[in-house]
């Protein structure tokens, strides 16, 4: 562990004495932190240090970081952040809920420019693709979870002992990558407000996929939820890659086609249990999906 890495951890451990924190040396320059928080506010007070890259991941709880210009946060489940560690200095961590879950890869520009993991070795990312698309002028970059982006990060967690390594090591070369082939657009970093929203648009995800019985309009959503309808779509887009209509027609498939192999549910039951009131819409529906009707789907699967 070189010494800057070595300042790092000695910082979290100061920090976080009770947190039962976990430091995984991944690759020269590259190490993997866990960290379970339920404490008063946080000062994070260290040396500035520009060539240090630490990428944050809120698993669970809530963070909100209170940047020394004033700057507030929020990074909800799902979202990820990247800065120096020269941003954040004399900075304020604090926990509205109570607690927080989430883990910290940090990454010594320098070692890893000299000693790159094997994969990654022509790729450029740590000599410009990182410094250049994330850290100009220092300033932190927050970002909404997607569906591309969550399951890298939540491969982290809950794998047999024997191959957390090795999923550990793989999840952070994936994630790297990512990085370096995303497109930085404005709409996707979160200020105070968009982060709030995305909070918003999250909760609305979970209502619509835990009841795909009812058929919900943009309106009534955005009613209930005191959230532009134009903001709504945008934002749904954004995190969830595709419009609300068909993110959740994708669900009613899956969820049809999960009843069809496991229940004896007949095909007008399933239709009604997924949002149809119509049996002869959702054959439609699924055929147009899957490429074959719910009864060949069902004799397939017996």
């Amino acid at each position: 562990m070189n010494e800057e890495l070595l300042k790092i951890r000695k910082d979290v451990e100061r920090l976080h004495p009770s947190s039962a924190n976990e430091i995984i040396p991944l690759y020269p320059g590259i190490e993997l932190c866990y960290l379970t928080l339920s404490s008063d506010p946080l000062s994070v007070q260290h040396e500035a240090l520009p060539h240090i890259i630490q990428i944050n991941y809120c698993k669970a709880g809530q963070m909100v970081w209170e940047m020394k210009n004033g700057n507030r946060i929020y990074l909800n489940p799902g979202d990820f952040s990247l800065h120096t560690m020269k941003a954040c200095t004399d900075s304020v961590l604090r926990f509205p809920s109570g607690i927080y879950q989430g883990l910290t890869i940090c990454i010594d520009l320098q070692e890893t420019v000299k000693n790159p993991p094997e994969l990654l070795r022509d790729s450029r990312i740590f000599e410009t693709i990182l410094p250049e698309k994330f850290c100009q002028n220092d300033s932190p970059i927050f970002l909404a979870g997607n569906e591309q982006t969550e399951p890298i990060f939540s491969a982290f967690y809950n794998q047999p002992e024997e191959w957390k390594l090795f999923y550990q090591k793989i999840k952070t070369l994936e994630l790297l990558l990512y990085l370096g082939k995303a497109k930085l657009m404005p709409k996707q970093r979160l200020s105070e407000y968009q982060s709030e929203q995305i909070n918003i648009v999250r909760k609305i995800h979970e209502q619509l996929t835990q009841h795909i019985e009812q058929r919900i309009t943009i309106d009534e959503l955005s009613r209930q939820y005191l959230i532009n309808p134009t903001t709504l779509k945008a934002s749904f887009k954004a995190i969830y890659g595709t419009s609300i209509a068909a993110h959740i027609k994708e669900h009613r498939m899956e969820e049809a086609a999960r009843m069809l192999r496991k229940s004896g549910m007949s095909i007008a039951e399933i239709a009604k249990a997924v949002g149809y009131d119509s049996q002869s819409k959702f054959t439609s529906a699924f055929k147009a999906f899957f490429q074959c009707l719910p009864t060949e789907y069902r004799k397939r699967h017996l």
